[in-house]
């Protein structure tokens, strides 16, 4: 029987590793800060300088201003983080994985269901 090469990424997800996370650690900072009402108004008002105050990288407001959840996990994103990002544009984790798959929502819950996921 052979053995799953644990370094070779699921098609579809991005490898998180040490490289990433320091990558995206501004952006991530920035994500989870958003656990906070106080936070998420700040970046509502005025999300160019709530990301300056992050550091981000261009790629990284371009993504942010795009409203692109797969570019932002390209830029160093971790999906816990960036999942509260998401938050903000109204996306639950179905429509993250939605994204992802580059399946429609009704799609991916279908998916979900087929595969034994429970109720979608």
């Amino acid at each position: 029987m052979a053995v799953k090469d644990s370094t070779q990424p699921v098609p579809g997800t991005y490898l998180f590793d040490g490289k990433m996370a320091k990558k995206g650690y501004g952006l991530n900072k920035m994500c989870y800060s958003f656990n906070e009402q106080t936070a998420r108004d700040e970046f509502n008002k005025d999300p160019d300088a709530y990301c300056a105050k992050f550091g981000l990288t261009e790629k990284q407001i371009k993504a942010i201003h795009d409203r692109d959840i797969i570019g932002l996990l390209q830029e160093g994103g971790s999906i816990y983080y960036v999942a509260k990002f998401a938050g903000l544009l109204k996306l639950n984790m179905q429509d993250i994985g939605a994204i992802q798959t580059g399946l429609s929502l009704d799609e991916f819950k279908a998916l979900l269901v087929k595969n034994g996921s429970g109720e979608a």
